[in-house]
């Protein structure tokens, strides 16, 4: 049998560790009294690297509390770690994994450790010291969300409404991250003086069908002007039967193409559906790149910019095709740019107001 010694010390280590299980879980749970139950009354609490010091009981409290507003959701997960005994004290570490999103719309996803050190009370094992050190700290995007939704579930995205500022924010930071030249500008009229600024005089151009560019004057600009060698006049005064090559190669690779996207999404992607594809090899790389996005385009992920393409997107444009051309249109082609492995090719312009499908 154990002698009383040896129990005693597998008790501490037992209590020490349930400690830091509560911490976590009080945390989790926002309940900022029991955070502060676990301290002594002389306790400190500090992260240096974000220049935070809480001294004594109450004003560790005070800081749980303002540290748990700041957050829309917050996960933390505590794991062993090394505990040494002195008597009636003890310090240890134990290692951290935390990920969450701010109310302002930061992420943070971050591995660190606690150095703590305790004191045996009436009460039991309590911290006297508890001293964060990040390891890892990385704010890209989060995808995910803090409820669950079922596959049935699912919302629809208000696929017709502009996105807030902080929205287009995490899409801008998103695309510039994936090598995407990004503005974020405040409507039509300023599209189109950047777009000729943008594009040289006498630059070989292509426009694709776009009612972005349709219903902003862009696409007038462009091939009406006379300023520019635009392709898109030219591939409609073609024959299809016999220059149907000619016409491939044209639109395949012009210095220039000028179009927009079905979505893009808060994580960095530009999702783009065409019923001949006859866009997408300039898009795709080709072709130098400017995409003019309406605010109503943002999503927060691929999943969300698929819906948007199919149940949004595709029948506007299915009933557009049927009045002009007098054939149903499809999602025949879709090209999803994750990247751009040429940084400085393809350039968005990300418009505060809602234009296009």
């Amino acid at each position: 049998m154990p002698d009383s010694k040896a129990m005693r010390a597998i008790a501490d280590r037992v209590e020490i560790e349930a400690l830091r299980a509560e911490f976590a879980d009080a945390a989790m749970l926002a309940d900022h009294d029991r955070v502060a139950s676990l301290f002594t009354d002389d306790a400190v609490y500090r992260i240096p690297d974000a220049d935070i010091e809480h001294i004594g009981r109450q004003a560790i409290r005070e800081g749980a509390e303002r540290l748990a507003g700041s957050w829309e959701y917050f996960v933390q997960t505590t794991h062993p770690g090394a505990v040494e005994f002195d008597g009636d004290t003890a310090t240890g570490r134990a290692y951290i994994c935390e990920l969450g999103k701010a109310r302002d719309g930061r992420s943070m996803l971050n591995y660190a450790l606690f150095h703590d050190r305790y004191r045996r009370t009436a009460a039991g094992w309590r911290f006297t010291e508890r001293v964060y050190e990040v390891r890892y700290f990385d704010t890209a995007p989060l995808t995910g969300r803090p409820d669950v939704v079922w596959e049935d579930e699912v919302p629809v995205p208000p696929f017709t409404e502009p996105a807030s500022a902080l929205s287009l924010e995490r899409a801008a930071t998103a695309l510039k991250a994936n090598n995407f030249v990004v503005e974020i500008l405040d409507d039509v009229a300023a599209a189109r003086a950047r777009v000729a600024e943008l594009i040289p005089d006498g630059t070989e151009v292509l426009t694709a069908a776009s009612e972005t560019l349709r219903l902003s004057g862009i696409d007038d600009d462009l091939n009406a002007s006379g300023e520019y060698r635009a392709v898109r006049p030219r591939l409609l005064a073609m024959d299809r039967a016999s220059e149907g090559d000619e016409i491939r190669r044209l639109a395949a690779c012009p210095d220039v193409v000028v179009g927009s996207v079905a979505a893009v999404t808060e994580t960095g992607s530009l999702v783009a559906a065409s019923g001949s594809g006859s866009q997408l090899p300039s898009y795709a790389g080709g072709s130098r790149a400017i995409w003019i996005v309406g605010a109503q385009k943002i999503v927060p992920d691929l999943a969300a910019a698929l819906r948007r393409v199919e149940e949004h997107a595709l029948p506007l444009e299915d009933a557009r095709a049927r009045k002009v051309y007098g054939q149903p249109s499809a999602i025949n082609r879709l090209l999803v740019l994750n990247a751009e492995p040429f940084p400085g090719r393809g350039t968005v312009l990300l418009l505060r107001e809602a234009i296009g499908f």
